[in-house]
């Protein structure tokens, strides 16, 4: 029997404000010690009441134009109750009724187009990390401010998963909501995956995996996960509805915990915080600050770069930006020097922080393209461009300062090929060339190379020793 398999994604998405969703503590505790950014609403001291950072929201209103979804004017906040060390108050204050983000749509680079359910406001949990005998407790993360996006079971394969969970990031990077950055779980990913016979009218069970913070980990976990759970169908037992770990070394999951359900945590509207009422004005105002999102990169690029190298690209939103800001005739050299060239730069890192200006760039390009600099010659100017010495000197002026510009004056040439010529040295190969044998014409190019110190425009130089010698 071929088993047909569903997967949906939650994906917790970390917005990028200064403080965090209920108090006034520093929202980015990347490199700081545990417990080092909390306050008295974080761990729930008695009395302690909420306040809501109004950036979340706007953040939260450019994230859902992102995903082409509505915005509600409407929506408000509840209480998800849970009793585990990581959430001092004993419960989650979160969106569960009215989320301020409704339907919409992810839209794949293949064009395959995952709908959103809905996405909502909350505070993340803090976090433990568990030892033998004992855990600790991290409260940094307590009430940080997430967006939890619920895709709807569009998803039928382990690439699109991947995919999807690509493509979201993207969209979260470019819309400037999140730092995007996986490693310190910016964003995480929940994958519920079920499966079900051929033609059925019913998903299967499903089971989730949690805290996924690779896309190559989402496409491995639910490759397994598809695998583990046929061989349970194809041997006549029932799938678990479980909550299940990933375990990145071993490539497998192991189960958890049973997986609640809605009803188990008795969700209650927060009697702490009004009700957000968006006006219009406001909606738009915010929505309007959306910059440009990988689709319209996409659609721009279209046929002057390649496919594959434009895709490598927008995984760095500066280098997408710099590139439109490029002359677009100019776009596939400088797209292949970003690609090839920076980053595979030990210092990509740093270099994507502090780029050579539209105006260096375009005089690089120009000089390429009028053979003034061979391709080498070209890669090596770029990488000065990024030299502190280098700053503001311009492509031109490296390239000089470096000996670099190439010598495409014919009848400068052809002088010099006459000088090849003639030197006894290479009479063999002339004969050689004449008697058919044309592999030898890279020997005199470089001898007339090596005569010009390397100046000399290889290809001018070859046609000109082509019709001396026929």
């Amino acid at each position: 029997m071929k088993y047909i398999p569903t997967i949906g994604i939650e994906c917790h998405v970390q917005l990028c404000t200064k403080t965090k969703l209920f108090s006034e503590v520093d929202n980015d505790a990347r490199g700081k010690e545990p417990n080092a950014c909390v306050s008295p609403v974080d761990y729930a001291l008695p009395g302690m009441l909420p306040r809501l950072n109004g950036e979340a929201i706007k953040l939260a209103i450019r994230a859902g134009r992102a995903m082409n979804c509505k915005i509600n004017a409407s929506s408000r906040f509840d209480r998800k109750h849970y009793f585990y060390p990581d959430s001092p108050k004993g419960y989650q204050i979160t969106q569960f009724y009215q989320p301020i983000i409704g339907a919409g749509y992810v839209e794949l680079p293949s064009g395959t187009k995952i709908r959103i359910e809905h996405a909502h406001l909350e505070g993340d949990a803090g976090k433990l990390t568990h030892f033998d005998t004992y855990s600790l407790v991290d409260l940094n993360r307590v009430d940080t401010p997430l967006i939890e996006i619920v895709s709807m079971p569009d998803i039928h394969s382990a690439k699109d998963a991947h995919d999807y969970c690509k493509e979201l990031w993207r969209l979260m990077c470019y819309a400037r909501v999140t730092y995007g950055d996986l490693y310190n779980g910016n964003m995480r990913f929940d994958i519920n995956t079920s499966l079900a016979p051929e033609g059925a009218d019913k998903l299967g069970t499903r089971t989730e995996v949690k805290n996924l913070n690779s896309f190559r980990s989402v496409e491995r976990a639910v490759e397994y996960e598809i695998a583990r759970q046929t061989k349970i169908l194809e041997s006549g037992e029932k799938v678990v509805q479980e909550t299940r770990g990933w375990n990145d070394a071993t490539g497998k999951t192991t189960g958890q915990r049973s997986k609640e359900e809605a009803k188990d945590y008795r969700y209650m509207p927060e009697p702490d915080l009004p009700p957000i009422n968006l006006s219009d004005v406001f909606i738009e105002t915010e929505s309007a600050k959306l910059p440009l999102m990988p689709k319209d990169y996409r659609e721009k690029f279209k046929g002057k770069i390649a496919d594959d190298i434009l895709e490598i690209l927008l995984d760095y939103p500066s280098l997408m930006k710099k590139l439109d800001e490029v002359e677009s005739k100019f776009a596939k050299i400088i797209s292949n020097l970003f690609a090839s060239v920076l980053l595979s730069e030990e210092k990509s890192a740093e270099y994507l922080n502090d780029l050579p200006t539209a105006k260096d760039l375009n005089e690089l390009a120009e000089m390429n393209e009028k053979k003034e600099l061979s391709s080498t010659a070209t890669k090596e100017v770029f990488l000065r461009l990024f030299d502190p010495q280098m700053k503001g000197r311009g492509a031109k002026n490296i390239a000089k300062e470096l000996g670099l510009i190439q010598e495409n004056d014919l009848g400068a040439l052809e002088a010099i090929v006459d000088v090849v010529l003639a030197k006894p040295e290479t009479k063999k190969a002339q004969e050689d060339f004449k008697a058919g044998q044309e592999k030898v014409i890279g020997f005199l190019v470089g001898q007339v190379m090596k005569e010009s110190h390397g100046k000399a425009n290889p290809s001018a130089v070859q046609e000109i020793l082509r019709k001396k010698l026929s």
